[in-house]
């Protein structure tokens, strides 16, 4: 459940940052966009976990909740990424430097 749920923090955080752009406020959509990626690295941590189990000689059942879970986390992957690249668009739009 940590994949879903870090997974679905990091991509909520990654949309409020590029709401906040949108509306011209680019210190909240950096803040979002640090959140986005501190809920992602928590993400990695179970997912590192579970690794880690079957990477031990556990017997790790693959269910509809692992596929799924992993499916979310990789979403939110993406979706930070995009967001940065659309919170960048916005800030070039509005004469401020990117770095």
């Amino acid at each position: 459940m940590g994949l879903i749920i870090n997974g679905g923090n990091a991509k909520s955080d990654a949309m409020e940052a590029i709401q906040a752009a949108k509306t011209g406020d680019f210190s909240l959509a950096e803040q979002k966009l640090e959140e986005s990626d501190k809920a992602l690295v928590e993400a990695h941590h179970s997912q590192t976990s579970m690794l880690t189990q079957e990477a031990s000689g556990e017997d790790m059942k693959v269910t509809l909740l692992l596929v799924h879970s992993q499916d979310h986390l990789m979403n939110a992957i993406t979706f930070r990424d995009m967001a940065s690249e659309v919170v960048d668009v916005y800030k070039k739009m509005a004469g401020v430097t990117v770095d």
